[in-house]
């Protein structure tokens, strides 16, 4: 009923122009659905396609009969200029610290107390938790008597030895008793030290992970996660083929996704040893982190300064081609005069790449011109036509 209803107003609208023929638009035919009319109107534009693709190639060939320099490859170019170029290795790595460490205690026994709070900051060699010491504090104690007595014994001998009093032997075993004390005493305070678990670097305390009153174990029961935020650096692993570019001091830009931050840094150390599995040696660069922002194994995107050239001709990688023998090539213009040229193909060797473009460090030199647009259409020793420059 649709159909029939547009059918019927189209007629209406050619009987109403006064019998004129008028030509109905390919849209109002798509709109009616009438399958003979839409086929009759291909018909016709097919053949009206071909009548002027025949045209077009016979005004091509009295063109060119009549004016070869009309029919000329239409080609854009540039100038080849020497430009400072900075490669750079794209890397990830994760952020480290050597100051990030799980405490455990040096004795064992019973965990007293834990002096410090999960957040707080803390200073190299605070105490942060004691362990029951088992009774040493009082064997200390009754060692120090007995220290003191040997002391003034040693003392008094001493006095009647320099007095030619005494025999010798007296002397020296007053002596050695009283060293032999001290000693002891010296030891005794060593293993008792060992109940006062102390900070080994001044940081903050991430994690408490046991609590007062329980049984540990030295070596072995984890206290505590302290960690410092101050020195820290990146992780990567250099592929072996960048051993002599990828070196100690090399500037690196540094980006880390979560925080959107960009900082420039340098590395710091390379590794020594290239590992046999994935043929890659280490690397650590050093970032400040003055804001605490920075923290162990965040993600970072390292790009990596391996090599700088002061004079180097940089053309896109899209307009050289590949002959036969696996040589590349590009074209420059040759006799230039007004808007015409000659192509010539040019065997050049190229060099490092960065995004789009390419290196060239051999076939081309400061000041050629080289076309780009229209570049894999033209012939050597063709001339072209150049549009823009």
């Amino acid at each position: 009923m649709k159909k029939l209803i547009t059918l019927l107003t189209l007629a209406a609208f050619i009987i109403s122009c006064g019998g004129k023929e008028v030509e109905i638009s390919v849209a109002d035919l798509i709109a009616s659905g009438d399958v003979a009319a839409i086929q009759k109107k291909r018909d016709e534009l097919a053949t009206q396609q071909q009548d002027i693709n025949s045209h077009l190639k016979e005004l091509d060939t009295k063109l060119m009969a009549l004016s070869p320099e009309g029919n000329l490859p239409l080609i854009t170019a540039f100038k080849a200029e020497e430009i400072k170029f900075d490669h750079f290795l794209e890397l990830q790595g994760s952020v480290d610290t050597d100051q990030n460490i799980v405490v455990t205690p040096e004795m064992g026994g019973v965990l007293t107390r834990v002096y410090v709070k999960e957040g707080q900051r803390v200073s190299k060699g605070q105490t942060v938790a004691t362990v029951d010491d088992g009774g040493m504090s009082q064997q200390l104690a009754q060692m120090q008597v007995q220290a003191d007595f040997a002391k003034t014994t040693f003392e008094r001998q001493e006095r009647l030895w320099n007095q030619k009093i005494g025999s010798e032997i007296q002397y020296l075993q007053a002596k050695s008793s009283y060293e032999g004390q001290l000693n002891a005493i010296n030891s005794m305070k060593q293993q008792l030290g060992k109940a006062s678990v102390k900070a080994p670097f001044s940081g903050t305390i991430d994690d408490i992970i046991t609590e007062a009153g329980s049984v540990v174990a030295p070596g072995q029961t984890q206290l505590m996660r302290i960690v410092s935020l101050k020195n820290m650096y990146i992780k990567t692993d250099i592929p072996e083929t960048y051993i002599n570019d990828v070196v100690k001091g090399k500037d690196v830009e540094v980006f880390f996704p979560v925080l959107g931050k960009t900082i420039a840094a340098k590395i710091g150390q390379t590794g020594s040893y290239i590992n046999p599995n994935n043929r890659t040696y280490k690397a650590e660069i050093n970032v400040p982190n003055k804001d605490n922002m920075i923290k162990p194994n965040l993600t970072a995107r390292l790009k990596i300064n391996d090599y700088t050239n002061e004079n180097a001709i940089l053309i896109p990688q899209s307009i050289i081609s590949e002959n036969a023998d696996g040589d590349q090539y590009i074209y420059i213009l040759q006799d230039l005069e007004d808007t015409k040229a000659v192509a010539k193909r040019v065997i050049i060797k190229t060099g490092k790449k960065q995004g789009d473009v390419i290196e060239v460090l051999e076939g081309i030199t400061n000041g050629d011109q080289i076309i780009q647009e229209g570049a894999r259409s033209v012939k050597d020793g063709q001339t072209v036509k150049i549009i823009t420059y």
